[in-house]
């Protein structure tokens, strides 16, 4: 049934809110919540003092609801409804520019939430192509998945993706040449013989962990898990000691003394979370 129809089938004596509710489309308890506000209000009353709407009142409630529907508030409707014509057009032109930055609104929040899909899928929002140029011609493109299937259930995974998320080519770039300045730092105190547990030692095993840090919060007991990779796992451990013969193993134990100096016993350090890094 069309606006007009309805108008036109209001009787003369009224409509009962409960009627003029089901002839609008909408709940008694707005058309009572329209009247309080000044919306609109009822013409008439029965003897029992209930609210009576005649034509010219339904009318207006298909008028609240028009502007309603479009997402104007309903403060601002009753100045739509009696203002002079310009003054209602601009009026709306301001609510048709607030929808439309709404809308450039969602749809770059769709966007960011695209992109956190991607990066709980694959862990890096970057070609093989830019991976191997920023990571080095060392790096494997299959193993932010392979970390992915590893540890893709814990909450570090999550804030990694969360993190990556949001991250350019040109925050990877940077990220990767504070990277090899800590590696150079690294390898240069394995060859002076800096040792384990002491204050520059400490100092290198905080800035490795900051480092971390960049991609998860890691704590000093996660820390000491990881540094137990680095001499367990083949991969790390390769990785270390390609930088400078026995970093790996001097690093593990430069974690575990930094730890120590920090209140954390490496014998009793566990992961602060769901999936650990195997020992």
């Amino acid at each position: 049934m069309t606006q007009r129809s309805t108008i036109d089938a209001v009787p003369p004596d009224g409509l009962t809110v409960g009627g003029a509710a089901s002839v609008v489309g909408v709940t008694v308890r707005a058309l009572h919540h329209w009247d309080e506000l000044g919306l609109a209000r009822p013409s008439g009353r029965t003897p029992g003092g209930h609210r009576l709407y005649v034509a010219a009142d339904v009318a207006r409630l298909h008028r609240v609801r028009v502007y309603r529907d479009l997402g104007v508030p309903l403060p601002d409707i009753a100045g739509l409804l009696d203002a002079p014509t310009d003054d209602a057009e601009r009026s709306l032109r301001r609510q048709r520019d607030q929808v439309r930055e709404h809308i450039r609104d969602l749809e770059r929040s769709a966007e960011a939430l695209d992109r956190l899909i991607e990066a709980r899928r694959s862990g890096v929002l970057l070609s093989p192509e830019e991976q191997v140029a920023i990571f080095g011609e060392t790096w494997q493109p299959t193993w932010p998945l392979e970390a992915r299937d590893r540890w893709g259930d814990s909450a570090q995974w999550a804030q990694y993706a969360e993190r990556a998320a949001d991250r350019s080519p040109e925050d990877w770039q940077r990220i990767m040449a504070q990277v090899d300045v800590l590696h150079g730092d690294l390898a240069v105190a394995v060859r002076a013989g800096v040792r384990p547990g002491s204050e520059p030692a400490n100092a290198l095993a905080e800035r490795h962990r900051a480092s971390l840090s960049t991609y998860f919060d890691c704590t000093h007991s996660m820390h000491v898990c990881l540094g137990r990779t680095y001499v367990a796992d083949p991969g790390f451990r390769a990785f270390y000691d390609e930088i400078e013969p026995g970093l790996a193993t001097w690093l593990r134990d430069a974690v575990d003394a930094n730890a120590l100096a920090s209140g954390v016993d490496p014998e009793t350090a566990v992961w602060d979370g769901a999936a650990a890094p195997d020992r």
